[in-house]
């Protein structure tokens, strides 16, 4: 209130210099009391003025953008002025401060793995994080403001929406129909939604893989159990000659090994996925790999393959040394089994260009379809689940060679053509490859197999 004094004293003395003024000025016209009104009228219109100069000036200062300072006068307005300014000031403060705070909350909202969609009290569009947007198709400039149901019309969640029962989650499919989604919707605020979408895609894989695996495993474990059932059964109501007995009994045993070999697949991939990663600095020889898999793969082929070994000379691998023979090991009994009579086996080591190191495992057998090819190292797989059977296999081999190759931080590739036969390469990264010897020139890497029949992929 400093201002109040020093105005009513700037008036009184204003309209008192002008009346005195106008008195003098009245007596020399011989009218000194007209001449007192008129000065101090005169005194009072001054001040007038100049106050309605001042208000003029604030008020277009507050018309306008409220940018730079108020107007620094004295006095009532000056007073004002200052006052509205640092008003001003602090309600920008207060906005920029909670600018800053939404911001930092809509960029954690957006960090999100999962989508966040917020509904107006007329299920519009009020905003959405890019999780979101992808999830559901949306733009999260044009689609702002447009109703939820017009753009995500799915049945069952138009129907979850509607419904307004919002305990549980609702599954539907992504908008470009990649996967699975799972969503949830919690009413706040005043009719207002806050939709969370999850990718569950993976999640639906793995459970069906799960359930598959159980299958499997129940299904090659039963089949084996009901022969042994069968022959015991057997054996125990009827009366067998020595050579029937003997017959059972390898059948027998050959159903016991079945499930062994089966018993020790999985033994083996649970291991590998407990375990863990491989030493760096343990190395074992490729030709010591090689010898190992070239005497089972002898055993097994008793002579009905032409089987070769090449490139492996002084190189060496670092890694788990059983684990790197079982995965060349798999893939070279494989070649055996699948591989008709007559047919050439060739196991080959290289160093590519970029100093990675390839087995690579080929044979000249039928070969496998396209389709397969993505889904060849999933557990209990088989492109042919008879003659895999009556070759002995257990439909783990592959799954074992994937799980090594990647623990090893390598990758496994896979080329086949009907017809033209088949061929997988064991890459490993080029650190875990050196050479007792300079190592050989990449590009003269001798070819697997001299045959047009064989797929050169």
């Amino acid at each position: 209130m400093n201002w109040l004094l020093p105005r009513f004293l700037a008036g009184v003395l204003a309209m008192a210099v002008g009346g005195g003024l106008g008195h003098v000025l009245g007596e020399m016209a011989h009218a000194p009391l007209v001449g007192l009104w008129l000065g101090t009228l005169l005194g009072a219109s001054a001040v007038a003025l100049i106050d309605a100069v001042r208000g003029y000036r604030l008020m277009r200062w507050l018309s306008g953008s409220l940018e730079g300072s108020a107007p620094r006068d004295t006095g009532f307005w000056g007073e004002m002025g200052y006052r509205i300014e640092r008003a001003v000031v602090a309600r920008d403060r207060t906005v920029s401060r909670e600018q800053g705070r939404l911001a930092h909350f809509l960029s954690a909202i957006e960090a999100s793995p999962n989508g966040v969609l917020l509904l107006d009290e007329n299920d519009q569009i009020e905003w959405c994080n890019s999780v979101a947007a992808d999830h559901f198709g949306l733009d999260p400039v044009r689609d702002k403001r447009q109703r939820i149901t017009n753009l995500l019309r799915a049945p069952v969640f138009v129907s979850y929406l509607q419904a307004g029962a919002f305990e549980q989650a609702v599954t539907v499919p992504d908008l470009r129909n990649r996967g699975t989604l799972s969503v949830y919707i919690r009413p706040y605020g005043d009719g207002l939604k806050l939709v969370l979408s999850l990718d569950i895609t993976e999640r639906e894989r793995s459970e069906g893989m799960r359930r598959d695996f159980v299958a499997n495993v129940s299904h090659e474990i039963r089949t084996p159990l009901t022969v042994l059932s069968g022959f015991i059964e057997t054996m125990s109501n009827l009366p067998l000659t020595e050579v029937e007995r003997r017959r059972v009994l390898t059948l027998m045993g050959q159903q016991t090994q079945r499930m062994q070999t089966l018993v020790a697949d999985l033994l083996t991939l649970a291991q590998l996925e407990g375990s863990p990663r491989p030493p760096s600095d343990r190395w074992v020889a490729v030709s010591k790999l090689f010898g190992q898999a070239q005497a089972d793969a002898s055993a097994l082929s008793m002579g009905r393959h032409q089987l070769s070994f090449s490139g492996a000379d002084a190189a060496q691998l670092a890694g788990s040394e059983s684990e790197l023979m079982s995965a060349v090991g798999n893939l070279v009994t494989n070649a055996v089994r699948y591989t008709p009579e007559g047919g050439r086996i060739a196991v080959n080591w290289r160093v590519r260009e970029d100093g990675a190191g390839e087995v690579s495992v080929s044979d000249t057998g039928p070969g496998i379809a396209r389709e397969h090819l993505p889904r060849l190292t999933e557990r209990f797989y088989r492109v042919d689940g008879s003659r895999s059977r009556d070759t002995g296999g257990t439909g783990l081999g592959l799954s074992i060679v994937k799980h090594v190759v990647q623990r090893h931080g390598g990758e496994l590739d896979i080329h086949s053509e009907i017809g033209k036969g088949s061929r997988f390469c064991l890459v490993l990264p080029a650190a875990r490859v050196r050479f007792l010897e300079p190592a050989p020139d990449p590009r003269r890497a001798a070819p697997l197999i001299n045959d047009q029949t064989m797929s050169s992929t």
